[in-house]
């Protein structure tokens, strides 16, 4: 681990590791050819699942630690329906369509997350403080940690199914984990934040057109 942790510069008296580096060169790269539909953004997601799990394991923020595992099965699934699309959900080239959820899907999804994020918070406020004492260091923000959680879970799952509503899940996680950093005392962190959020703002416009042109809306 010694090597992950290289000291590499530092930003506002913050010590910028190899690995918060490489975690933002995989992540950034990632999301960046997922809005331009390129599937080779699963390859690249698998490598960036893995360098995040040390990452929050090192900030003992047990939430998003824990979400990594579920992150890879969610790219694992991406990567096969945006490659196996059925018949009347493909593209003139073969690669599944953009689409987008109903308003009724909608008012679920945003039910089902509050009510998963509440839950995940509350278990995530006792780790460490009430169970495993001793053995486990709390969660500085346990329901903050858990709303990016199941907004994280939420928008990877809209992305694995290319609904175009993915990229409205993902402003809401990157303005929760521009939050969640600050509050941490991060600093460069929440610069890549911000470059995230850029990425989501002009992929919402570049979806929205390819589903358009792909669905003749």
């Amino acid at each position: 681990m010694e090597f992950w942790n290289t000291i590499l510069f530092e930003m506002g008296g913050k010590p910028v590791l190899l690995i918060d580096l490489l975690s933002a060169v995989f992540g950034l790269t990632t999301v960046f050819l997922a809005g331009r539909n390129s599937k080779y953004n699963f390859y690249v997601g698998y490598l960036y699942t893995a360098l995040l799990f040390f990452v929050f394991w090192q900030k003992n923020l047990y939430a998003n630690l824990i979400l990594q595992p579920l992150s890879l099965g969610i790219n694992i699934l991406g990567q096969y329906r945006w490659s196996h699309p059925k018949i009347d959900e493909e593209t003139e080239s073969g690669d599944l369509k953009v689409s987008m959820l109903t308003w009724p899907q909608r008012g679920a999804v945003v039910v089902i997350l509050a009510v998963l994020a509440a839950v995940w918070g509350w278990v995530m406020s006792m780790m460490g403080t009430h169970w495993f004492v001793g053995d486990v260091r709390p969660d500085p923000l346990p329901y903050l940690d858990g709303a990016v959680m199941m907004l994280i879970l939420t928008a990877q799952t809209l992305s694995a199914l290319k609904k175009w509503d993915c990229w409205i899940a993902w402003l809401f996680v990157n303005i929760a984990n521009l939050t969640l950093y600050l509050k941490a005392g991060l600093v460069f962190m929440p610069i890549v934040s911000c470059l995230y959020l850029i990425n989501g703002i002009w992929s919402l416009f570049t979806w929205y057109k390819l589903y358009r042109k792909e669905t003749g809306a």
